[in-house]
């Protein structure tokens, strides 16, 4: 259970380190497994507890933040947990407001419109100060956990927070956002570096708090073309890495392995390789052999299976996942999905991918 009455460090010991390993590219018994949105709406108990609360009421509530973080891993065996928070805390704290509206999703009551809009942001943020209640869920969840499993923290990368802070929400073109970047080059870059630096504080303050890992999500990068990437995508993904573990050495925290996920981006695979991230995570549009031969042997590969194959009978998701770890092989490999699970998934076929992971992993490093 979540109680508040723990010491803030003193963690208990780790039990089942094998995500951590396979990160660091150690080799591993079997092929660690988790799920993006594994705490998530197609758990009757996420449900249930989230029914009475707002959806940003929850992400500030640490006691809430933990019990839907530990849902997952009572019912699966997964090796690792992720925070359960929304990558749009990030605006929150430079003092937007977004709501949650049923049926549409994250919306901004005040987008973004005019280059003139970026002086109504905090130039200066406490990240303590204005997201303190995450880093209490990931010390309350790190303790609760028991050492179950590693705790993943996580942000937004710049470009897709800027682009929901322009368009206000989701968008199938995001031609606002990207039209910033065409006639406001200057604007967008300045935009771009105060979302990277409150990031970079974000990050080591998830550590400080707990974290045993970070994945930065650039949901949008599908979005932009291999020059618009270049220039104001890659950049920001390379000087977080980089800002993130010098802080981390100069405050003397773990060095803690750091993913990136930059969904739809196969035209900057090569680039994201050599990012300074210990794991590139894949979606499920591109073949494992391809991901393996532009990515190397350096770092570690996550992904990749097609969220949808989990609507498949378990026989056949068995067979998926068999051909998916032939594919990446057992070693410096996580298995994952391509994207979020969806709310109205059959749990029980979230359990056979997890279970399929593991003994078919098993079954091929013995032979």
């Amino acid at each position: 259970t979540c109680s508040l009455l723990r010491s803030p460090k003193g963690f208990p010991k780790l039990k089942n380190d094998t995500f951590l390993r396979a990160a660091r590219g150690e080799e591993t018994e079997h092929t660690p497994v988790w799920c993006m949105r594994q705490a998530g709406r197609y758990l009757p108990e996420f449900r249930e507890t989230r029914a009475s609360q707002d959806f940003f009421a929850t992400c500030r509530n640490p006691k809430l933040c933990c019990e839907l973080t530990l849902q997952p891993l009572r019912r699966f065996p997964l090796d690792a947990a992720i925070i359960f928070s929304d990558i749009l805390v990030v605006p929150q704290a430079l003092g937007m407001e977004v709501v949650m509206v049923t049926g549409k999703g994250p919306t901004f009551t005040e987008p973004l419109k005019e280059v003139e809009d970026l002086l109504k942001l905090r130039q200066k943020v406490d990240v303590t100060a204005e997201l303190g209640y995450v880093f209490q869920a990931i010390t309350l969840t790190r303790h609760s956990l028991e050492g179950k499993v590693p705790l993943i923290g996580f942000s937004g990368a710049p470009w897709t927070l800027m682009s929901y802070m322009i368009e206000g929400g989701g968008s199938t073109t995001m031609a606002k956002a990207k039209s910033w970047l065409y006639r406001h080059p200057e604007a967008s870059h300045r935009l771009l570096r105060l979302l990277a630096d409150v990031i970079i504080d974000y990050l080591v303050g998830q550590v400080a708090a707990g974290a045993q890992a970070l994945q930065l999500f650039e949901s949008h990068a599908g979005h932009l073309g291999p020059e618009l990437f270049q220039d104001f995508a890659l950049p920001y993904i390379r000087d977080i890495a980089q800002a993130v573990k010098s802080k981390l050495k100069e405050e003397a925290l773990p060095l803690v392995p750091m993913i990136i996920f930059a969904k739809d981006a196969h035209y900057a695979l090569r680039d994201l390789a050599h990012a300074g991230y210990e794991v590139v995570g894949l979606d499920w549009t591109i073949r494992p052999q391809e991901a393996c031969a532009q990515i190397g042997k350096h770092v570690t590969l996550q992904g990749n299976l097609d969220p949808c194959a989990l609507y498949a009978p378990k026989e056949k998701i068995g067979e998926l996942v068999k051909k998916m770890l032939e594919g990446f092989g057992t070693q410096r490999y996580i298995a994952n999905l391509g994207h979020g699970l969806y709310p109205d998934m059959n749990p029980e076929h979230v359990g056979a991918f997890v279970e399929a992971v593991h003994a078919h992993s098993r079954h091929i490093n013995k032979h």
